[in-house]
């Protein structure tokens, strides 16, 4: 089995992938504090938790957006499996033509969902990642990833009104009964709502209009997506699962060339 984690700013996603399918997927509440030992009992706990043995575990690959954790995940990985895991970095053999001023810069998550992106879905394509940040990634033709917008994300921006204004408070993420809101809670509700809704229905009007060419596939994924698909209106495809499925390719790739290198 494979354990493919992906540290984020808010959440540690870990899945376990056998021959392709997800067995299992889990999070965990990202912690700056945590050391690898503590790290190392969290997995192995979700582990337990999914009635995976440990020594099933045959390898292990990570992506990370927070270094300071990567650290201590990575080393609690080891402690664990004797198995150094693969890191989603400069180097990896990804399939995409990254063309930014900067390729090492790219967040690892979003090359890891725009290679899953493009495997499962025809290009151009935008892939929209919600979570503490929204991301909306660009890739062309020819598997090119030609770059896309950071966003404040949606739980930020309510937690940034909440304590910005004395008389807001936090409201709890559910579909608006009405745009134009009757009082604070549903004023604030539309609002968030359907003003990240309209944010990203915008955002791919102009990012089609900039590409010179209509979008094929536009896909969803992250934590607050399932949330706020639902009320955009341009055609918008849910894949949870995104993140893993890319990871589980990369490895896959990584494999690929350990093994042409072995033939030379």
């Amino acid at each position: 089995m494979l354990l493919a984690i992906d540290i984020g700013n808010t959440n540690i996603v870990i899945g376990g992938i056998r021959d392709g399918e997800i067995l299992f997927e889990a999070r965990i509440a990202t912690d700056h504090l945590k050391t690898s030992d503590q790290y190392a009992v969290d997995i192995r706990n979700i582990l337990k938790l999914f009635e995976v043995d440990l020594h099933k575990v045959q390898d292990s690959i990570i992506s990370s957006v927070v270094p300071p954790v990567f650290n201590s995940v990575c080393t609690a990985i080891i402690k664990l499996t004797q198995r150094q895991p693969i890191v989603v970095g400069p180097g990896i053999k990804t399939g995409l033509d990254i063309r930014m001023d900067n390729p090492a810069q790219v967040g690892s998550d979003l090359i890891v969902d725009a290679v899953a992106a493009f495997h499962d879905y025809p290009t151009p394509l935008i892939v929209i990642d919600m979570g503490t940040a929204t991301t909306m990634s660009l890739v062309g033709r020819g598997n090119v990833y030609l770059g896309g917008p950071i966003i404040p994300g949606l739980r930020v921006s309510l937690d940034a009104l909440s304590s910005s204004a004395a008389q807001l408070f936090g409201i709890s993420l559910e579909k608006p009964q009405r745009v134009i809101g009757k009082n604070t809670i549903e004023c604030m509700r539309s609002g968030i709502m359907y003003g990240h809704a309209a944010m990203i229905d915008g955002m791919i009007d102009r990012m089609q209009e900039e590409l010179g060419e209509p979008i094929a596939s536009v896909i969803a994924t992250g934590g607050t997506s399932q949330f706020v698909v639902p009320l955009c209106r341009h055609k918008i495809i849910y894949d949870k699962d995104l993140l893993l499925k890319g990871l589980a390719i990369l490895y896959e790739n990584e494999l690929q060339h350990a093994a042409r290198l072995e033939r030379k």
